[in-house]
């Protein structure tokens, strides 16, 4: 029976540290004056690597996908970093932190986590590629 206990205590803790490094999506993802300082003020360039990230994002999320069900540390690590790079010329902070996390634990080889970081990133970054289209 406290063995029981102790196993429902372990899946709860579980639960309670992924929930801490699964940040709810709040407020608008792209950080328009970021994303206009990281273009010089140039809102043509700003559209057209918005349209370059909603047409390449896709493929890394593939990637990003197929190193977690491999569990390939290695290539989540890179994958991520190279993901948290794209996002931050948003000004993207949650997109920033979510792939970050994930490029932490890939380096740790820490990855019991990163199913559910995955799952988070996919959704900041559908909201982002919402508001990014309506540039």
């Amino acid at each position: 029976m406290a063995e029981q206990s102790d196993t429902r205590k372990k899946k709860i803790n579980s639960a309670d540290k992924t929930k801490e490094m699964t940040p709810e999506i709040q407020g608008p993802v792209l950080d328009k004056a970021t994303a206009m300082d990281h273009v010089g003020g140039d809102a043509d360039l700003l559209k057209e690597l918005a349209g370059l990230f909603i047409e390449e994002y896709p493929q890394l999320m593939t990637e990003l996908q197929a190193a977690v069900a491999a569990g390939d540390a290695g290539r989540i690590e890179r994958t991520a970093h190279g993901l948290k790079g794209a996002v931050a010329n948003f000004g993207a902070r949650q997109a920033v932190e979510v792939a970050l996390q994930m490029e932490q634990l890939g380096k740790k080889g820490n990855l019991e986590p990163v199913a559910d970081l995955l799952r988070a990133l996919d959704l900041v970054l559908m909201a982002l590629h919402g508001e990014l289209v309506r540039l």
